[in-house]
């Protein structure tokens, strides 16, 4: 079920039995393999949306979200324009598009500039992330190779929401995690099979 926002914005949905409407989620390298471990051990009735930033090679088309579909039982699609955000759904930023939240809790698609040499930029679904959804927001930063959502990071906490991060120990590739832990504003520092009982605590059982 869905009940409007109590913020004085009447477009934006909110997710009953939820603490957190949505989990926004940077990976890069090392990323297919941690994003399946997350989301195989997330409940099927898991109560927010999850949107991905996973950096990919722009010329070849996507099978990511055929593969994840096979680590869970969650719904996992490759989002596209107008999409609206729905519990206990997965959508993966499409090779070589932004992708963005809206106001009403819908997901854009963008081919603007590449952000520091990235597109998609998980900077960009997090500041859209957290301009949208407020304290009812988690950023998650996963394995990865430079300094992707750091920035963004910082646009969440900013507006309440909560981070997490995988710890250094378990990321294939340290560089997102630890220029994400470098900002000091970071909640949660986790190996990765600790993260999805972290989120299901904090988005089902804390509501």
């Amino acid at each position: 079920m869905i009940q409007m926002a109590e913020d004085g914005n009447n477009h934006l949905p909110n997710f009953t039995n939820a603490a957190f409407d949505i989990v926004a989620i940077a990976a890069s390298a090392g990323g297919l393999t941690a994003l399946a471990k997350v989301l195989s051990t997330l409940p099927t009735e898991f109560t927010a949306a999850i949107a991905i930033v996973q950096h990919l090679g722009p010329q070849h088309r996507s099978f990511m979200a055929e593969i994840l579909t096979r680590h869970t039982s969650l719904v996992v699609k490759q989002a596209e324009e107008g999409d609206c955000l729905t519990p206990g759904t997965a959508y993966i930023a499409p090779p070589n598009r932004h992708l963005l939240v809206n106001g009403d809790g819908t997901l854009s698609l963008s081919q603007s500039e590449l952000v520091h040499f990235l597109r998609p930029s998980a900077d960009l679904l997090f500041e859209s992330v957290a301009a949208t959804y407020k304290n009812r927001a988690i950023a998650l930063v996963l394995t990865g190779t430079g300094s992707d959502g750091a920035i963004g990071i910082e646009a969440i906490k900013k507006m309440g929401g909560t981070v997490i991060v995988q710890d250094l120990e378990t990321a294939e590739f340290s560089g997102m995690p630890s220029a994400a832990i470098q900002t000091g504003i970071v909640d949660f520092i986790l190996p990765l099979d600790e993260i999805s009982s972290t989120l299901v605590t904090l988005v089902m059982e804390k509501c």
